[in-house]
């Protein structure tokens, strides 16, 4: 099913390469381009390859406010209720706002979901650094540890951490090996678009072909003028330059080409 590769077609593989592993990206060894995202990728013990984007400091600013709104909410609410009881209300307010300011984020962190609903609104969750769910260890240490962060005011420590981190973390998630990243979306299915079945132009190496193969898969979640772009760059695996043609696009010549190299003759 395979193509043999041939040497002198080396400089028209690298150009195909270098083009559609930008759109592909699905192995780090495959990765010839810098990302234009920051991504961290963690390997679980059973070998999967974890892609992880951090959270940078204007969205979990944007969460971080929203949760103290719901916070103040909550208190209020507790204050109307509990002022009729007098001294009694007002330590049992007290603890309450004890529990809210430092126990709030545990308990949200340590559900399903990994996020407090200030995160989960912006599409964030909380997890350890190997990708697994954060511990309930994890989740304390990295709430206590914001008195750290807070130094010397206005969590001035936390944000410095932050900013000279590519994996944005601050005092509290070093100390705690957790990180705050956004929540990953499974991909809509994958699917070929129907053309016609069309041999490659030259003969490609077996990496070639699962880039191209790779490319036509992911076309439903590019836009049609990155598509487009790419597969113009790609145009040695078609032979043929639809841009004078007119008739049809190196899109669907690529796609085709990855059709013939699944076997569908």
């Amino acid at each position: 099913m395979f193509a043999r590769s041939c040497g002198r077609h080396d400089r028209g593989q690298g150009l195909i390469l270098t083009a559609i592993t930008q759109s592909v990206g699905a192995n780090r060894a495959d990765l010839d381009t810098a990302e234009l995202d920051t991504v961290i990728y963690v390997e679980t013990p059973e070998g999967v390859l974890l892609e992880l984007r951090p959270a940078g400091l204007p969205v979990r600013l944007y969460a971080f406010m929203l949760d103290a709104m719901f916070r103040a909410a909550i208190l209020y609410a507790l204050v109307l209720v509990l002022s009729v009881l007098g001294g009694l209300g007002v330590a049992t307010m007290l603890i309450a706002a004890f529990l809210l300011e430092w126990f709030y984020p545990v308990l949200f962190e340590l559900t399903r979901s990994g996020a407090t609903p200030g995160k989960k609104v912006f599409g964030l969750t909380v997890l350890m650094d190997n990708g697994l769910p954060v511990t309930p260890g994890a989740s304390i240490t990295r709430n206590l540890l914001r008195t750290a962060d807070f130094l010397p005011f206005a969590y001035a420590a936390g944000v410095v951490c932050m900013l000279v981190r590519c994996d944005f973390k601050r005092l509290g998630d070093l100390a705690a090996a957790t990180m705050v990243v956004y929540r990953p979306v499974a991909p809509p299915p994958a699917t070929l678009a129907e053309v016609a079945p069309q041999p490659p132009a030259m003969a490609l190496s077996p990496r070639a072909q699962a880039a191209v193969i790779a490319f036509a898969a992911r076309l439903p979640r590019l836009t049609a003028e990155r598509a487009a772009e790419l597969a113009r760059l790609a145009t040695p695996a078609t032979g043929r330059d639809s841009s004078a043609e007119g008739l049809v696009s190196d899109t669907d010549r690529l796609v085709s080409v990855a059709h013939w190299l699944l076997g569908r003759r």
